[in-house]
C-alpha cells in the first residue's frame, strides 16, 4: 500500500483537509481538520485509524504515528 493509497483513504473520510504522510518503518500521519474542532486527543486518533483500520489489522500497513490537529493548533 503507498502513501498515495493511504492518503486517498484519508482524504475520503477528511474532505478538504491537510493530510502529510511520512513513509517508512512507522508510516507517520498528519491530519489538518476542523472535524477535530472540540474533539480530545484519543477520539481524534480513533477518527484518524478509523480508515486504516483494515490496512492495519490485515498487516498491510504495520506501524502509524499519527498527529491529530485542528487547524488553529497548526498554526
Amino acid at each position: 500500500m503507498s502513501t498515495t493509497d493511504i492518503r486517498a483513504l484519508l482524504e475520503q473520510e477528511f474532505p478538504g483537509s491537510e493530510i502529510s504522510i511520512q513513509d517508512g518503518y512507522h508510516n507517520e500521519i498528519e491530519v489538518v481538520s476542523e472535524a477535530f474542532e472540540g474533539v480530545s486527543a484519543v477520539k481524534r486518533q480513533q477518527m484518524v485509524y478509523k480508515p486504516l483500520t483494515e490496512l492495519i489489522t490485515g498487516g498491510t500497513v504495520h506501524a502509524v504515528k499519527i498527529s491529530a490537529l485542528t487547524p488553529a493548533e497548526k498554526k
